[in-house]
């Protein structure tokens, strides 16, 4: 039985491996949705939070546009190391894969170790809530009043880049997020999962599930990189104000959800 890989290496990511797999990306997802990425010149030195909005739901697409990108920008060191669930380090060859392209589990104390390298995060906050959201709001960006992150940057001191997509959640068509389901199955408690959702695409017509076999549409998916967003206070006494938590987060969701609507009108 191979031996499963450390979930806490934040070493382990392979250069080669990585190159690869940015090539074939090259090839095909990024040709497929002609993908492109603006605002990489704004991106600050140094440690930082990036945050993006979920589309797609496992397929997510702009992820994937997205970290090519930064490859091409600035090579491995301008990948974010991203922060992943601790099952999925469950199964090896996953989890192999995983760690080798820069996943790491997810918990406060790595997230401080990738911040004290002057290393980035990336974590959507939004999470299935956002991946699964009705097509009715694709241009919306829904975080569920989730406000960890905002914790995360505050109790680091480091910046948000916020991280806008358009077009992805138009690859196929989610006719309902499936909540009330997910919360019938109890699978918000069992796997932590908000969303079972009925989802129209082709070749199968209706799938109900957040992985979805299909061959997605060729929509244009374009992603823009917005400035960073500095904080006036930081540290873990900020990071408990929740009257301060809830007003850094309206900005940056604010500023996320103005670029998402320009986007999609442009």
């Amino acid at each position: 039985m191979a031996l499963l890989p450390d979930p806490d290496d934040i070493d382990a990511r392979d250069p080669a491996l990585i190159d690869r797999a940015a090539r074939l990306l090259r090839r095909t997802l990024i040709r497929w949705h002609r993908g492109s990425v603006d605002g990489l010149e704004t991106l600050p030195d140094g440690a930082a939070l990036f945050v993006g909005n979920h589309n797609a739901g496992m397929y997510t697409p702009d992820s994937y546009i997205f970290l090519e990108a930064l490859y091409a920008h600035g090579g491995v060191d301008a990948l974010p190391f991203a922060l992943a669930h601790g099952t999925v380090y469950n199964a090896p060859g996953l989890a192999h894969l995983l760690v080798r392209l820069g996943a790491v589990r997810a918990c406060h104390e790595n997230a401080g170790r990738v911040f004290a390298r002057g290393d980035r995060l990336l974590v959507y906050p939004g999470g299935d809530l956002d991946a699964m959201r009705p097509f009715s709001r694709r241009n919306e960006v829904v975080f569920g009043q989730r406000r960890g992150y905002i914790r995360l940057a505050l109790t680091h001191g480091v910046p948000i880049v916020p991280v806008v997509s358009q077009g992805a959640h138009q690859a196929y068509v989610v006719l309902s997020d499936g909540r009330w389901l997910a919360r019938a199955l109890r699978f918000d408690r069992v796997f932590r999962l908000k969303a079972m959702p009925l989802v129209l695409s082709f070749p199968l017509g209706f799938t109900l599930g957040p992985a979805v076999p299909c061959i997605p549409a060729p929509v244009r998916v374009r992603v823009k990189v917005l400035p960073p967003i500095h904080f006036d206070r930081s540290g873990p006494e900020a990071a408990d104000d929740i009257a301060y938590v809830t007003a850094c987060a309206a900005h940056v969701e604010g500023e996320m959800q103005r670029a998402l609507v320009h986007l999609a009108n442009a």
